[in-house]
Parts: C-alpha cells; sequence; structure tokens
C-alpha cells in the first residue's frame, strides 16, 4: 500500500502524521507523495479538500481517509485515539490485495468557465462553486438544459454537490442531499425579488443528466470560488456546471452513515 498524508498544520495534527507514518512504514506500506494509493487527511474538512485539490488529477486510482483532530466534519471517519485501530485496517488491506479494500464514491461538480476569446478553464469541486461579482449585483440569466429558466439578480449563488449540501449551502437555506445521489443544487445568496425582478426563490436540485447554463448579463469580473479556491474571472461568455463523470472515492473501514454524521454535527 503506497500512501501519503497531508496535515491541517496544527502541532496535534502533525504529531499524528508522524505517528502515522511511522507506524504504517513500520507495517511494510510505503510513503509516496505523488503515486499513493491511499490518502490520509488529518485535520477537518478544509484539509480533506486540500487533499483532494493535490489529488485532483489522480482520482481515478487514488482513495481518500480522513482523521479529524477537531469537531466531527462529514469527511473524517476516525478520532486520534484509534490511529493504532486504523493502522490495523490500512495493513490488512495491504497484506490481502488493494483490490478488496472498501470503498464509496461520492460524486463531484464540474465547473467549465468559458471566455469570450474562446478558451476556457475546467475545474472540479467536492464542496461548491459560488459565484459573486467584484462590484454590485450578480445579474445572470439561468438556463437548464439550454432552455431560459430565470435571470438572477442578487448578492450570488452557490451550486453544491451531495457531500457540499451541508456547508455553505445549508447555511442558505438548502437542502441537505444525501450523497448517493448523483446530482447538483443551485442557491440563491439575496436574490432581488420585486415587480420588476423575480426569481424562483427556492434550491433548484438538477440530476446527472442535466446541465445548468449562466450567461453574464453585465460586464463585470467575478469571484468564482471552488471550494476553498478563488478565482478572478474576466470577459466570461458563459459557465457551464453539471455533475462531473469523475468521482471521489473513499476508504470505508467500517459504517459511518451520512444521516448520523448529519445529526451528530447539528442536532447532538
Amino acid at each position: 500500500m503506497k500512501f501519503a498524508i497531508i496535515s491541517r498544520g496544527d502541532e496535534l495534527s502533525n504529531r499524528l502524521k508522524e505517528e502515522l507514518a511511522s507506524q504504517l512504514i513500520q507495517s511494510q506500506c510505503v510513503e509516496d507523495q505523488r503515486n499513493p494509493t491511499l490518502v490520509i487527511s488529518v485535520g477537518g474538512d478544509g484539509t480533506m479538500l486540500e487533499a483532494f485539490h493535490r489529488y485532483v488529477h489522480h482520482l481515478s486510482r487514488v482513495a481518500f481517509v480522513g482523521v479529524h483532530t477537531g469537531r466531527l466534519g462529514f469527511y473524517a471517519d476516525w478520532r486520534p485515539e484509534e490511529l493504532k485501530e486504523l493502522v490495523g485496517f490500512i495493513t490488512r488491506v495491504s497484506i490481502d490485495g488493494e483490490a478488496n479494500m472498501k470503498l464509496v464514491a461520492y460524486p463531484l461538480l464540474e465547473v467549465l468557465v468559458v471566455h469570450e476569446e474562446g478558451h476556457h478553464s475546467r475545474h472540479l469541486a467536492l464542496n461548491e462553486c459560488t459565484l459573486k461579482t467584484t462590484e454590485g449585483s450578480l445579474v445572470m440569466n439561468l438556463e437548464v438544459n439550454e432552455d431560459h429558466f430565470e435571470t438572477f439578480r442578487g448578492d450570488g449563488l452557490c451550486i453544491s454537490t451531495p457531500s457540499g449540501s451541508t456547508a455553505y449551502n445549508k447555511s442558505l437555506g438548502g437542502a441537505i442531499v444525501h450523497p448517493s445521489l448523483a446530482s447538483i443544487q443551485i442557491t440563491e445568496m439575496a436574490s432581488i425579488n420585486n415587480r420588476v425582478y423575480r426569481t424562483i426563490g427556492s434550491p433548484l436540485i438538477l440530476p446527472a443528466h442535466h446541465t445548468c447554463v449562466l450567461r453574464p448579463q453585465n460586464d463585470v469580473a467575478y469571484h468564482v470560488t471552488i471550494d476553498h479556491l478563488t478565482l478572478i474571472e474576466k470577459n466570461v461568455e458563459h459557465i457551464r456546471l453539471k455533475v462531473a463523470k469523475e468521482r471521489i472515492r473513499f476508504a470505508r473501514f467500517r459504517p459511518f452513515p451520512f444521516w448520523k454524521r448529519v445529526r451528530e454535527s447539528f442536532i447532538d
């Protein structure tokens, strides 16, 4: 088993990273930062986002597992006191063959930014993409499957994955969606609704075979976030969003139901 470990950078996370690496190497696993089979995130959900984007071009051969060193997140299954148990599971997988690793795949969001000059950039998001302007209100025509749906005016838009539906999307009043549903969710940020301007005013959940296209209606620069990364995009012709063909894979060594995570994060 080839592994890589990414730490949040605080004292506890760094210490656990060193302990994990030492124990895994002693168990005949190989540390390989460039071509790992298993990527271990030590920290919180933000650390997992960092790990995802570091290995985003290797998703077909990489699985992820999280150790949380703070409040239980949605991408971290293991607590610091359970390191020995985790190492045991990883070691057995390494001995028995990596094909026996239990994997669960989550949908991702594809964001295609097309510029007026014709060039484009493609990005994948694990949690969400948000759109705002550098000045004034965001004004965009929203199309669903090439049909005009509405002209949005307001502070911005959040387009999230099912696993990201518990993050920024939830704070905007969006729905919590189970990660087994291949979909994306479009949620408004402070839309302008009066006698002149009107939007749907509710989150939209699109299935995997639907595509959303946003066409700018004012000539400004845009803040486009891809998870924790921020881009400044100018001369945007349109932005195309849909469920990506790629998926992120998580190594599951024990059950941890999604709705149990939701309850522990927001209710218990």
